[in-house]
């Protein structure tokens, strides 16, 4: 596939990424505290996280290394760190999770399966096929910014998903209110880390894919942190009423 054509794809990519991003705002997915089984048979979510996040995994290494002669340090590097994020969403984050009685349900998880294999397709093609980036990109500004707005992304995201997994400690299966870090200002700082990562690789590589892959990030958490905003509120009577979504102060 021709680099001219690829980018084509990307941009219709994105485009349905905007469509999908309209249509969460109306459909809540039903997975964790939305769980439906509308949506096909539950199963168990340690085991559908692995299953579904795995094509991305696979395939950006796939491709990476069946072009690894061909690859410079830049495209290593950005492929280092995506493997590394996904290698903990993959592996490591379901293992985390201490409530193992959590369900997904399986339509969830194919759509998922779906999602990632064009992400893994597209970030993996794109850095095993295109990624001719000259050494002196490493002292470019938008690489220097872009590590610094992944690296602050990273953290927010790892340093709330610990918070909600502290809120399982022992017996306790029911939800509660997060409290401390970023949840003092917003009900999902989690999700809103994740959308700065994501912003930030983008940023970094300046590619399409990249770019793409952060606008499905945010069409994905936006909506689902306002539906998880919208259930505390409702689920609790006492929820702070200062807190916002997403965007402290804003959204």
């Amino acid at each position: 596939m021709s680099e001219e054509i690829f980018n084509k794809v990307i941009v219709a990519w994105i485009w349905i990424g905007v469509i999908v991003f309209l249509v969460n705002l109306k459909i809540v997915a039903p997975y964790g505290r939305h769980a439906s089984r509308k949506w096909g048979k539950l199963i168990n979510s340690r085991l559908a996280w692995i299953v579904m996040e795995s094509p991305t995994l696979l395939l950006v290494l796939y491709f990476v290394l069946s072009n690894a002669a061909s690859i410079n340090y830049i495209a290593w590097f950005l492929t280092f760190i995506f493997v590394a994020h996904y290698f903990h969403r993959t592996f490591i984050f379901p293992f985390r999770i201490k409530d193992r009685s959590k369900k997904m349900p399986l339509g969830i998880v194919l759509l998922a399966i779906t999602f990632n294999m064009f992400n893994g397709f597209f970030i993996g093609y794109y850095l095993g096929n295109f990624a001719l980036y000259p050494i002196s990109w490493f002292y470019s500004i938008q690489f220097i910014a872009g590590i610094l707005i992944f690296g602050i992304g990273a953290y927010i995201n790892w340093r709330s998903d610990l918070v909600l997994i502290n809120l399982r400690n022992g017996d306790n299966k029911e939800y509660s209110i997060p409290r401390g870090f970023l949840f003092e200002k917003i009900s999902c700082p989690n999700h809103m880390g994740e959308i700065i990562e994501w912003t930030g690789y983008a940023l970094m590589s300046l590619n399409l894919p990249a770019f793409a892959f952060a606008v499905w990030t945010a069409a994905n958490l936006i909506p689902r942190a306002l539906a998880h905003h919208k259930w505390y509120q409702k689920y609790f009577i006492d929820y702070p009423s200062n807190r916002k979504a997403v965007i402290p102060g804003l959204w």
